[in-house]
């Protein structure tokens, strides 16, 4: 029964609604703190807990209520009906500001679908908050976070990026001898940022999703010594230094080449939140790191072929990325190139009538990349609302025998643009005696049998004004992501194979390999038979070697002779495919591979020309029965019991 007095009745209602708009309820405690690698949050004494209850995550402190990181059920914990329990996160990035921590009820009857995440779950309104946790503050935002190297123009240079949360004097640091930091090197950095106004639109630019993004310092070591493994730190007396990392530098004249390449990857966030995140892209990190380690003192280098991080905006997601890649990118430098995830929107400058590019970029207009990253070359473009300009988007570099180029299939491509220019003279430059392999990338595919038909008129351009380049500067692998799943093409042009083995010489086409399997993990379906509406099957076609839909990235192996790319799955860490290419080049007496093509060169050298094992058996052959016929012919006319004589040695034995 309702009391009588009507006062008491007031009181009910203020206190009811206290709880509604945000009072802590009387009674009900919320704790977070550190605890090694780890933040425990628990909480007690809420009384009548509900399934849907939860712990919503901030930064900073004074975000409002509606404007969280992202949040976890209290059903999480074993004990949470009885009204109090706990719940461990995994250390947290830096954000430049302290977390804290906000319990929240979610009535089942304000459960609604107006309010959605990125896969059409409703999402909490940040109403009815019940209690509120202290501060926690993770790292220290003065000290260097988010390590990443990359190549630089020079070959004897490597760039070294990081994150303050202030722009204060930051330097590197870098020698031969980790223990004798008297003898090391000093640098200064360039710093760079952008700010909320510089977002395209929602929800980059908006309080849900913009959080302050730091500074971005950027170092350039210079003067390296070819092939040698350095060790650096960055940062300031002052605002304190990272940990000692190391790298191997870039040799000009080395003769193998070692990479790990994928396409969207994206993040894990662990907690649920706006968008969708990837949590198989820590079994990428893992299983990359894995096989870095194993190389020991080789250089190597990894390729992250566009939809980076899957941010869609939400700029804290950046923070998770960075700190996530930190343990193989601070180590081994990490190169991408633009997707439609870091660049798309509407207000960009190039719209062909074409193209398929929307509103993936969530507002960001490639902003992030381009500030956060800085590949070689010089590639800008202006951003479309006047923000800094878009770089990053068409570069290339060697790396031992292999000579890597990068495009952006975001921006114009197209016969007669500065990215086709610049494409064909670079192609066109390649010293196939120092590289003869060419390995080129982009983002979305020329080729793919899968079911992705949005991007049909795009792939008819590429094909149109790439393709004739790839096929004419004889381009060893085309690889491709956006498609997030592997699949592997004959060396082919006009969807014609050249070639369906998968070790053979370089016949005159490339290899177009798909690579975005990397841990995002929505799949598009394959190409289904056209004659088969009702009950659909999904041939797959001749041109299509192998094909799968295992998460994973590829590992290519380079000398003079050979190419080799496999594919390495995630579930076991084995290789699942193989494509082997030979380049045709053969080492000469003064260890340096010529075409084998019977031609002569201006120095009046001839080439060195392969012969095959079974001309060499059948040679030895006939020599020997000639030998042995001989001997015993001159053993018959001499009479003698016995001869002897030194076999003749081919080249095999």
């Amino acid at each position: 029964m309702y009391p009588e007095n009507p006062h008491l009745r007031f009181l009910l209602f203020l206190a009811v609604a206290a709880i509604a708009a945000g009072g802590a309820a009387a009674g009900t405690t919320l704790t977070a703190s550190l605890s090694g690698h780890q933040i425990k949050i628990r909480w007690s004494g809420l009384p009548a807990p509900d399934g849907l209850d939860y712990v919503a995550i901030y930064s900073p402190p004074s975000s409002r209520d509606r404007d969280f990181l992202g949040y976890l059920f209290l059903n999480g914990s074993a004990s949470w009906r009885g009204g109090s329990g706990e719940l461990s996160l995994p250390r947290l990035p830096t954000l430049r500001a302290p977390y804290q921590f906000r319990l929240f009820r979610w009535p089942a009857n304000e459960y609604s679908y107006h309010h959605i995440d990125h896969d059409r779950n409703p999402l909490p309104h940040g109403k009815h908050r019940v209690a509120v946790s202290g501060e926690v503050s993770v790292g220290d935002p003065a000290r260097p976070e988010q390590v990443h190297l990359a190549f630089a123009d020079g070959i004897d240079e490597m760039r070294v990026l990081f994150v303050c949360g202030d722009r204060g004097k930051r330097v590197v640091r870098y020698g031969l001898q980790k223990e004798d930091e008297k003898e090391w090197k000093e640098v200064g950095t360039d710093v760079s940022t952008y700010e909320q106004k510089h977002m395209c639109d929602w929800p980059a630019n908006s309080s849900v999703a913009w959080r302050d993004p730091g500074f971005v310092f950027d170092g350039l070591m210079k003067g390296l010594e070819p092939g040698r493994r350095y060790f650096y730190k960055v940062g300031s007396d002052t605002g304190g230094w990272s940990e000692i990392y190391s790298f191997i530098s870039r040799d000009s004249e080395a003769n193998e080449t070692n990479a790990f390449l994928f396409g969207d990857m994206g993040t894990y966030v662990p907690y649920n939140t706006y968008i969708r995140t990837q949590a198989e892209s820590l079994s990428t990190v893992k299983w990359i790191l894995r096989d870095i380690e194993a190389l020991g003192d080789k250089p190597a280098f990894i390729s992250h072929i566009g939809d980076i991080s899957y941010a869609r905006g939400y700029s804290w997601v950046w923070d998770h990325f960075f700190s996530q890649i930190e343990p193989i990118a601070a180590n081994t430098p990490y190169h991408v190139c633009i997707g439609n995830h870091e660049y798309d929107w509407p207000s960009q400058p190039w719209k062909p009538w074409w193209a398929t590019y929307g509103k993936d970029g969530g507002g960001e207009c490639g902003i992030p990349y381009s500030v956060k990253f800085r590949m070689p070359g010089n590639s800008i473009l202006p951003t479309g609302n006047g923000g800094p300009d878009t770089r990053n988007l068409y570069y290339s570099f060697d790396s031992g025998v292999v000579h890597f180029v990068y495009m952006s299939t975001e921006t114009n491509f197209v016969q007669g643009s500065d990215q086709y220019n610049f494409l064909k003279v670079d192609l066109e430059k390649v010293n196939r005696s120092r590289t003869p392999f060419v390995v080129f990338q982009g983002h979305r595919p020329m080729y793919t049998s899968s079911d992705e038909t949005r991007d049909a008129a795009l792939k008819q351009q590429m094909l149109q004004h790439l393709e004739p380049l790839l096929v004419t500067y004889n381009v060893t692998l085309a690889l491709w992501g956006h498609v997030h799943r592997y699949e592997r093409f004959c060396p082919m042009k006009n969807f014609q194979c050249v070639n369906t083995s998968s070790s053979f010489q370089y016949s005159g086409a490339p290899v177009h390999l798909v690579i975005g399997m990397g841990g995002q993990d929505w799949q598009p379906i394959w190409q289904p038979r056209p004659d088969h509406p009702d009950v659909p099957i999904f041939p797959q076609p001749e041109r299509s070697m192998y094909r799968g839909g295992e998460f994973g990235y590829t590992r290519l192996v380079a000398t003079r002779e050979k190419l080799t790319l496999t594919y390495v799955g995630n579930h076991d860490g084995q290789v699942h495919d193989m494509v082997e290419i030979f380049s045709g080049l053969v080492s000469s007496n003064s260890s340096v591979a010529e075409p084998v093509d019977g031609t002569k060169h201006g120095t009046g050298d001839s080439t060195v020309r392969k012969i095959s094992p079974l001309y060499l058996e059948i040679g030895g052959s006939v020599l020997f029965a000639l030998l042995l016929g001989f001997s015993f012919g001159f053993l018959i006319r001499r009479k003698k019991e016995a001869a002897q004589w030194t076999p003749v040695k081919n080249e095999e034995s």
